[in-house]
């Protein structure tokens, strides 16, 4: 079959989808069967496959088949918005009852005037030698204190991550990713022409020789991890995994574009500390302050801070003077210590929610993390059980969505603990616990 009449073929299915015949959800048939019941070979039907896997019609689920996508209408779309749903834990943004107090009192007199011109003035990627001097020092970690004239400034850390990546990925390189990814990284390499190679993981991380493989085979320009409490599984990479993969990633001459926003929650350094001139340390203030008043931190080796400022100019992606007024004075003043020193508490107090809650149930997580992995049981399957969970009011995160590779998605839920109230997240486990024990049908029954 030429190219022309299996993308004919897929477009046919699409049209089965957009005019409501195959509806999210619906399972495809197995492609052996997809191949008998069309008439064509089963290599086709891979390749028609394949084709609405790339399109974002379909899903697949390892061990499970290939399923109608939720979002099929939308094909490849961008991370979706809070949807104001009851019990979020979709959302990963800790909000304290006591933090807007203590931000409040960080700020105040900023809306006086003088304060106010110097704020509302235009703000350059480097900032101001006073706001670097105070990003280095909130910064340092773990033995780990980069040089205030090392700092570049963003608007939050998803511009600080498209800036490094567009610094140093040119248009057609890969990039070497974690399995299951933060998503946002997905759509803003789509965005720069950059392909990304997913690398094999373990209950330690990127394993190394995953990545010497994958040089190997499409010759990577860089890598994108998460070291500190990973998105979405939680754990945190130690000793003697960073200095594997920092090993091989020197031998390979490979830069790493090292995503610490979860950091604070963790006292393990990043892995600059080991290999100041490899890693770009991404961070913003959108998890430890608020959404709602964030600035992004790129901590590049000298000798790419010029390249990675230019990057940001040229983005858009320079934050506002107001952002780094209010910055400098929660660094310098210790709100930002003591909002760190409190969502550590918080986090290890959800986490034991959860683990209360789903005992029994096969969890992933870190006490010290805001979210954990939830490995669903047989009966269930990560599409549906999202769409049922909604059904109640609860939004949850399918594996899908952080998968790198089409069709290669485990069957879990990332689990975001941090939004809700104690009371809505005891409640909003505790149901998804009753669901799990249900079955898909047994469910369906009682809605």
């Amino acid at each position: 079959m030429s190219k022309s009449e299996y993308v004919k073929l897929a477009d046919t299915i699409a049209a089965e989808i957009a005019g409501g015949r195959l509806k999210p959800g619906d399972r495809l048939p197995p492609q052996r069967d997809f191949a008998y019941e069309r008439k064509i070979a089963v290599s086709t039907a891979s390749r028609v496959y394949g084709e609405l896997l790339r399109r974002g019609l379909v899903v697949g689920e390892v061990g499970r088949g290939t399923f109608i996508s939720g979002d099929a209408r939308r094909g490849v779309a961008a991370p979706s918005e809070p949807r104001g749903i009851r019990i979020d834990l979709e959302f990963n943004y800790p909000m304290l009852p006591q933090q807007t107090a203590l931000i409040a009192k960080s700020l105040d007199g900023l809306e006086k005037p003088a304060a106010l011109e110097a704020a509302l003035r235009q703000a350059t990627s480097g900032g101001t030698p006073a706001l670097r001097g105070a990003g280095a020092a909130y910064l340092s970690q773990g033995g780990w204190s980069p040089s205030a004239e090392q700092l570049v400034f963003t608007g939050n850390g998803r511009q600080s991550i498209a800036a490094a990546l567009a610094s140093i990925v040119p248009t057609g390189g890969r990039c070497g990713v974690e399995a299951l990814t933060y998503p946002f990284i997905k759509g803003v390499a789509a965005r720069l022409g950059i392909s990304l190679v997913p690398l094999a993981m373990d209950e330690g991380g990127v394993r190394p020789d995953s990545v010497q493989k994958a040089h190997r085979e499409a010759h990577l320009t860089a890598l994108y991890i998460q070291p500190a409490i990973q998105n979405p599984l939680g754990m945190t990479m130690n000793a003697a995994r960073r200095t594997d993969l920092l090993r091989v990633v020197e031998k390979l001459d490979l830069p790493i574009i090292e995503d610490s926003v979860y950091g604070f929650l963790d006292d393990a350094p990043p892995l600059a500390a080991m290999a100041p001139d490899r890693c770009i340390v991404i961070d913003s203030l959108s998890k430890t302050a608020a959404p709602g008043l964030t600035l992004g931190f790129i901590v590049p080796p000298p000798r790419l801070r010029e390249s990675i400022m230019a990057s940001v100019r040229s983005g858009g992606w320079t934050a506002s003077g107001f952002a780094f007024a209010a910055a400098q004075r929660m660094m310098g003043d210790g709100t930002l210590v003591e909002l760190t020193r409190l969502k550590r508490l918080d986090a290890r107090a959800r986490q034991k929610v959860a683990a209360d809650r789903l005992s029994g149930f096969d969890i992933q997580t870190n006490e010290k993390s805001y979210h954990l992995w939830l490995t669903l049981p047989a009966h269930w399957r990560s599409q549906t059980f999202v769409a049922a969970a909604a059904r109640r009011d609860i939004a949850l995160t399918p594996s899908t969505t952080f998968a790198v590779t089409p069709g290669h998605a485990p069957n879990a839920v990332r689990l975001a603990l941090a939004a809700p109230t104690m009371d809505q997240l005891d409640t909003g486990l505790r149901t998804l616990a009753a669901m799990l024990n249900a079955s898909e049908d047994d469910f369906e029954l009682t809605e």
